[in-house]
């Protein structure tokens, strides 16, 4: 067929043909730029406060890809410089507390009013059977995720200490970076995430609910000895004379605990989020305590102890997962099941053998 008989059954057909672009190599390697990023353009574009480029680090950081980790790693070397310069709010409390809707009013509070520039990382509990989470924190927030101010990512716990995401607190680095002057980080309020948190945050605010049986739970975990303050919530409409009760209850409790190091009392106080009551008062009383605990050298001290305390952590991690991930380990460890499903050894003696191949093979 020649070229003129084609023309004509494209244009019968009423099929135009494509045209034809060429792009210079100077623009192709600008759009591979874009597509994927180089380190150096993450650390830029993230000290300019660049939402997208900040979450597909953090897409980076929480990804098991080793590309992907070392990739995380310089983006986060390159960030380290211009970090450490927020103040770190841990926020915890029982699901049904309220958390979402007083981290949207204390948030809203915190652009809106002071003009500061928050973010909230949001641990979602990821499911014990399928790893899945929700994810909804966006959702609920409704008002603040639409701040220009405000920036809001939820990750998955997944399997990582107390149902902390486990790369939360390099989030948190690449978050002080982008010039986010207030960090909150929200809990999953079950097992030990609290623990974890506290680790992490200069400030850890404990959620209460007055009239639900609260207190003597509150008090039974143990959990108030590590809170900085008290915040009794949803003390609104009939609950007010609830809240009364319990924050003399909380008072009570808090007596039952050694001081702080820092020689801080921790307080109590009631809010509602939903009328936005008392949210000022809380963040006033943050102020104070950062105040106090920069002016006794207690800040810098409390930073220096996490970050010899996540240190180890990260250590005992990577040497678990090096565990667990080597092939010799993987295949003796289903013959070591096998023999205790039998009845044929105890998990101690399994565990022996095990950790003696360990000791013998030098695991990347």
């Amino acid at each position: 067929m020649t070229k003129k008989n084609k023309s004509a059954l494209t244009e019968k057909s009423g099929v135009s043909k494509p045209k034809t672009t060429s792009r210079s190599s100077a623009e192709k390697i600008k759009l591979n730029r874009k597509k994927h990023p180089s380190v150096e353009e993450f650390v830029q574009q993230i000290v300019l406060g660049d939402i997208t480029f900040l979450s597909r680090a953090i897409t980076l950081i929480e990804s098991t890809n080793p590309k992907h980790q070392l990739k995380a790693n310089k983006i986060l070397e390159g960030c380290l410089p211009h970090a450490n310069n927020s103040i770190r709010i841990g926020i915890t409390g029982v699901p049904g507390v309220g958390k979402s809707t007083f981290i949207e009013s204390f948030g809203k509070y915190l652009t809106s009013s002071l003009g500061k520039k928050v973010a909230v990382l949001a641990v979602d509990p990821s499911s014990s059977i399928n790893r899945g989470s929700i994810l909804g924190d966006k959702t609920r927030m409704e008002q603040l995720v639409i701040d220009k101010k405000a920036f809001i990512r939820p990750s998955p716990s997944g399997t990582s200490l107390g149902g902390v995401a486990q790369k939360t607190r390099e989030s948190i680095i690449l978050c002080e970076a982008s010039g986010y002057e207030i960090i909150i980080i929200e809990t999953v309020g079950v097992g030990q995430s609290e623990v974890a948190v506290h680790s992490m945050v200069d400030f850890f605010l404990l959620l209460k609910l007055a009239g639900a049986g609260d207190e003597l739970q509150g008090i039974k975990r143990g959990i108030i000895e590590m809170a900085d303050a008290i915040v009794i919530n949803k003390a609104d409409g009939d609950n007010v004379k609830n809240t009364k009760m319990a924050k003399i209850e909380f008072k009570r409790a808090l007596h039952l605990y050694p001081p702080k190091e820092n020689g801080w009392i921790p307080k109590v106080l009631a809010a509602s989020a939903l009328e936005n009551k008392g949210i000022d008062i809380i963040y006033e009383m943050i102020d104070e305590y950062i105040s106090n605990a920069k002016q006794n050298q207690f800040f810098d001290k409390k930073r220096n102890k996490q970050n010899k305390f996540w240190l180890l952590e990260t250590i005992h991690q990577k040497l678990k997962d090096n565990f667990y991930n080597h092939p010799k380990i993987m295949e003796r460890l289903e013959k070591e099941i096998s023999l205790l499903e039998k009845g044929k050894t105890t998990p101690f003696n399994a565990a022996k053998r095990l950790l003696k191949i360990a000791e013998n093979k030098n695991f990347d």
